[in-house]
């Protein structure tokens, strides 16, 4: 399969597939309290069996072009992720998320994988919105929006009941001519 290299820095995004299932446990075992801070990723792999379901759903969901999970490996460890939610090819919409342990933090890995996902989605695939939702309260994860030039669509109040906490989602996207005149400029400077 691709490893696609993010930098010099060793970080590589590579598919995340079922046979990978003892080294996501272990790297979800991690970082399980820093990822479950905002999100429930990864909260029904207690162990390698159901760790590797869960890879397995998402590769079912991948053969379906609904879904797709990708590894971000830093100098060989698996130290997070990015993937395509909600992939709707046919009417050119999806939804991107992310998760770290808190070894793959400040490093930008996410919004370098991130750009790769979404030029993937907008010029491959013919994606025109791709949306981004987090709490309100996960700056970290709003931070990457920003950085990849998405704009705040708005705020669906009290919309995620998670940890005894009903948290506020925020909206975020970007449009095809939106991200194609981000990426010229960027490639300008």
């Amino acid at each position: 399969m691709y490893a696609t290299s993010l930098g010099d820095d060793g970080v590589e995004l590579r598919p995340l597939e079922p046979w990978h299932a003892e080294e996501f446990f272990a790297h979800l075992e991690r970082g399980r309290e820093f990822i479950g801070q905002f999100i429930a990723f990864g909260a029904k792999a207690t162990d390698v069996d159901s760790a590797r379901a869960m890879l397995q759903r998402y590769a079912d969901m991948r053969a379906a072009d609904k879904a797709s999970l990708h590894g971000l490996w830093l100098e060989g460890k698996l130290v997070g992720g990015v993937l395509f939610l909600n992939f709707d090819a046919e009417n050119g919409n999806c939804e991107v998320g992310c998760w770290l342990e808190p070894a793959g933090t400040g490093r930008g890995l996410v919004t370098r994988a991130m750009r790769v996902l979404i030029d993937f989605a907008v010029e491959q695939r013919g994606i025109h919105r791709v949306e981004w939702v987090a709490a309100a309260g996960n700056t970290p994860s709003l931070n990457v929006a920003r950085r990849l030039g998405m704009t705040r669509d708005g705020v669906h109040r009290q919309a995620h009941p998670y940890g005894g906490v009903r948290h506020d989602l925020e909206v975020w996207s970007i449009l095809a001519p939106e991200w194609r005149e981000a990426r010229a400029s960027a490639a300008d400077r």
